[in-house]
């Protein structure tokens, strides 16, 4: 019998990746994905910890799956609702205190048991099933055994946790310390990929350059310089990106990869999350902005095209504005193809967060528009210089309108233009007619029926 899953993922791509292989593991009890919650057989909410109010957003939308449950259990039927991810891992007590009509809490590291958890739940008589152990090796053995999906596209976890305990930041907590998989494991799960359909895979991890998975046969570790390497020799890979990444590890050898691995895309995410010295110190960054610039300068020095994207966090406690200023200034001179930016809000149980020296609200919202209008200007300037360039675009899906497909440029962007949809899945070279604020439109470089797979 087919039963109804319906997964809502809240955050970064490692919980897209987290919530994809969920459905992967759930597959054999007979569940299958459904858009909406309305009518599902089981609902989990993957959760996030680092947004602001992320718990209480999690707890308002638990109430209005609470009155679905509800009216299905009035028609006869049931659901099971489960609570996923690092809000889950950081507050599992407390979701069992103030909502226990939720079946079962689990943390990103234990979601490898959910079929015994859904089996625990229906014998539980109401009470909920709490599972928050970090057992990150037990989760990707069962990982490994369990099939995944296909697509142009598809993100490969190599690494989790962290070490680096910025002030500001729960994933150390939440994710626990840094592991890293093994390099056989990663390469067969690549390989797996590829052969549905993969073109594209994107590696993921808290710090995914601090990566250094045992080599084979248990001998010497790889960093990632090496594995982008041998993933580069897979017959039918052709982009390899990663993320996310932490300037410190940006050794030699992965900038070099830059350099010498084409199918490595000219595309980086390096986050610094502030330009002032006095507040990455404050942050425990462990880096200044001199050395983030200096290894921008060796990355642009491999890859001359290479586009980069950041994360800056704005109002940290006792950010004065020539503080701001600063981060104004490194934004200016790197000229970022886009980047994301947020006001700090404190996690409990963070450094940070006992600061006494918070800045005000409103000082934080103006700083963010501030902040948010450069970085809109120079991602349209970006976009704007495309136009007239031909470059090899991932066809993903269907367009908005009819006889339009939609594909990813090797700098991320998405790109809009009539094509047959024989192409769809496939990368194929296309001029770029305009770029806009958030998107490019361009045109097939050559007759669809001669366009070869780049």
């Amino acid at each position: 019998m087919t039963r109804k899953l319906f997964i809502k993922t809240y955050g970064c791509q490692m919980n897209v990746y987290d919530s994809e292989r969920m459905a992967d593991i759930l597959a054999p009890l007979g569940y299958a994905e459904t858009g909406s919650p309305d009518d599902a057989d089981m609902v989990i909410l993957n959760t996030c910890h680092i947004r602001e109010k992320a718990a209480e957003k999690v707890f308002s939308e638990l109430g209005r799956i609470r009155k679905l449950k509800e009216r299905r259990r009035a028609a006869g039927a049931d659901m099971v609702i489960g609570v996923a991810g690092c809000v889950a891992q950081a507050e599992g007590d407390e979701i069992v205190r103030r909502a226990p009509f939720v079946d079962i809490v689990f943390g990103p590291q234990s979601y490898q048991h959910l079929p015994e958890m859904v089996a625990r739940a229906a014998r539980a008589n109401g009470q909920p099933v709490l599972e928050t152990d970090f057992e990150v090796e037990d989760k990707f053995d069962r990982l490994a055994e369990t099939p995944g999906r296909s697509g142009p596209t598809a993100f490969l976890t190599i690494q989790e946790g962290c070490d680096k305990f910025c002030a500001f930041c729960v994933v150390p907590y939440t994710r626990g310390a840094e592991y890293s998989r093994s390099a056989p494991e990663i390469m067969a799960e690549a390989r797996r990929l590829v052969a549905s359909g993969a073109v594209e895979i994107t590696l993921l991890g808290q710090n995914v350059n601090a990566w250094h998975g045992a080599g084979p046969d248990g001998g010497a570790d790889w960093a990632l310089g090496r594995l982008v390497r041998e993933l580069a020799e897979i017959d039918g890979l052709q982009r390899i990106r990663y993320t996310t990444s932490h300037p410190l590890e940006m050794t030699v050898d992965l900038i070099s990869a830059h350099a010498e691995v084409p199918a490595l895309m000219p595309y980086l995410h390096l986050p610094v999350q502030a330009g002032s010295d006095r507040i990455l110190r404050a942050m425990n960054r462990r880096h200044d902005r001199d050395t983030y610039f200096r290894i921008i300068d060796k990355l642009r020095d491999a890859r001359p095209d290479l586009a980069l994207s950041s994360d800056f966090i704005v109002g940290f406690p006792g950010e004065t504005d020539r503080d701001f200023a600063d981060t104004l200034n490194l934004v200016t001179q790197v000229k970022y193809a886009q980047a994301y930016s947020f006001k700090y809000s404190p996690r409990p149980g963070t450094p940070a967060a006992a600061e006494s020296v918070q800045v005000a609200e409103s000082v934080k919202d103006e700083r963010l528009q501030s902040l948010q209008a450069l970085i809109n200007e120079q991602q349209a300037a970006f976009n704007a210089d495309m136009a007239g360039r031909t470059m090899p675009v991932l066809l993903e899906r269907d367009g908005r309108h009819a006889g339009q497909l939609v594909g990813r440029s090797p700098y991320m962007q998405a790109v809009h233009l009539e094509a047959p949809v024989t192409l769809r899945n496939r990368i194929v070279d296309v001029t770029i007619i305009e770029g806009r604020a958030n998107s490019l439109s361009g045109r097939l470089a050559r007759n669809p029926d001669v366009v070869d797979a780049a």
